[in-house]
C-alpha cells in the first residue's frame, strides 16, 4: 500500500499540463525544475527561443553586469542579440550540478553549471542561481542570476 501511494504521487507530480509546462503538486520542486531545466536546453538547442524562455515569469528579472533586466521579453532580446545569430543559437547549451532547494510549498532555489560550447567558438561556462514560484501553469523562474 505505501509503494502504491509514492508511485501516484511521483506520476501524479510529473503529468503535463495542457500549455506544456509541467503541471506540478505541493513540494515538488526537486523533481519538476530539473525537468523543466533539461527542456530550456533542449528549446536552445532546437533554436526555440521562445521555448527556452517560456519558464520565465512575465516580470522575471535577469541580472547583468550593468544592473538587471526585466520581462520575459527584454530577457529574450538581450539572449537573442548575445547568443543567437541567424535565428539560432551560436553555441550548444547544457546544464550540469542542478541542485533544487524548496524553499517552501511555493519557491525554491536552483544552482548549477551552464555550458555554451561549439559553434566555432570558445566554450563559456559559468554557475547560475535561478529564484522559482510555484504557479497555476507550473514552475516559473523569478529572478536569474547567472556569472
Amino acid at each position: 500500500m505505501r509503494y502504491a501511494v509514492v508511485v501516484a504521487l511521483i506520476l501524479g507530480a510529473c503529468h503535463p499540463a495542457v500549455n506544456g509546462t509541467l503541471g506540478v503538486a505541493p513540494n515538488d520542486a526537486e523533481i519538476a525544475i530539473p525537468v523543466v531545466t533539461i527542456a530550456m536546453a533542449d528549446a536552445w538547442n532546437a533554436a526555440d527561443l521562445a521555448g527556452h524562455v517560456r519558464p520565465y515569469a512575465d516580470s522575471a528579472t535577469f541580472m547583468t553586469p550593468s544592473g538587471p533586466r526585466r520581462g520575459r521579453d527584454v530577457i529574450s532580446a538581450s539572449l537573442a542579440r548575445s547568443f543567437w545569430q541567424d535565428g539560432k543559437p551560436k553555441q550548444r547549451l547544457s546544464f550540469d550540478n542542478v541542485v533544487v532547494r524548496p524553499l517552501g510549498d511555493r519557491h525554491a532555489l536552483s544552482t548549477g553549471h551552464f555550458l555554451l560550447t561549439g559553434g566555432g567558438e570558445a566554450d563559456k561556462g559559468g554557475w547560475f542561481s535561478l529564484t522559482w514560484e510555484k504557479t497555476a501553469a507550473g514552475w516559473q523562474i523569478l529572478h536569474d542570476h547567472s556569472s
